[in-house]
């Protein structure tokens, strides 16, 4: 064999290479643009929360700058498409008192909502001597003589999408949910809850972002 038919061996070779690696990227490039199309046609739409109702088992300053807290919490979560089902792959809700988190977070469990499903979750949030600032043990007292408390019900997560067999990757999804605490008694609303819980009908809705 001569060096000419050697060299073309290795031309050979590397045109079979060169068209191997771009048929791999067509492919690629194909079940991309497919994907791309059923999202566009299909348009998932995010869930949409809302927060049912709050029973309060403590809410107290406990010293100058700690707060206990202790609450259940009803959340329903509804999936609006109709071709779309999602994954819950990891959600943590806490309370939060004038942008500060006031409980630990709870997770709740991995869930499956399949198209135009509704889910409820009512965790408790518990928070125990939480170090706060020292603004909010007095902005929680003026709250309670104005007879109206509002907290922040927070979730946030990991969501994917399902076609079909096809799943999404992760989404990131934050909820914040307002949670407006309005009673008759001002002044003491949350001092003698040892004996007794308060719960509150709320039916607020939440604002929700999705975002990779």
């Amino acid at each position: 064999m001569t060096s000419k038919d050697c060299g073309h061996d290795d031309d050979d070779r590397k045109g079979a290479f060169h068209r191997l690696i771009g048929g791999i990227l067509t492919f690629i490039v194909l079940v991309l643009l497919v994907v791309f199309i059923i999202w566009l046609v299909l348009r998932p739409t995010k869930p949409r929360f809302v927060l049912q109702d709050a029973t309060v088992y403590a809410f107290n300053v406990t010293a100058p700058n700690l707060l206990t807290a202790t609450f259940q919490v009803t959340l329903s979560s509804r999936n609006p498409n109709e071709r779309i089902g999602v994954y819950y792959e990891r959600l943590d809700v806490h309370a939060s008192y004038r942008n500060q988190q006031i409980t630990l977070p709870a997770r709740m469990p991995y869930t499956y909502q399949g198209h135009k499903d509704v889910t409820i979750w009512s965790p408790f949030l518990y928070g125990n001597n939480v170090p706060i600032a020292p603004y909010l043990g007095m902005s929680l007292q003026q709250d309670q003589n104005a007879g109206l408390v509002v907290m922040k019900i927070k979730v946030n997560g990991r969501v994917k999408w399902k076609v079909g067999t096809w799943v999404s990757g992760r989404y990131h999804l934050n909820a914040n949910c307002p949670a407006y605490l309005s009673f008759g008694n001002k002044g003491n609303a949350f001092n003698n809850l040892g004996s007794s819980d308060v719960k509150f009908q709320i039916s607020s809705s939440c604002q929700v972002d999705v975002a990779i």
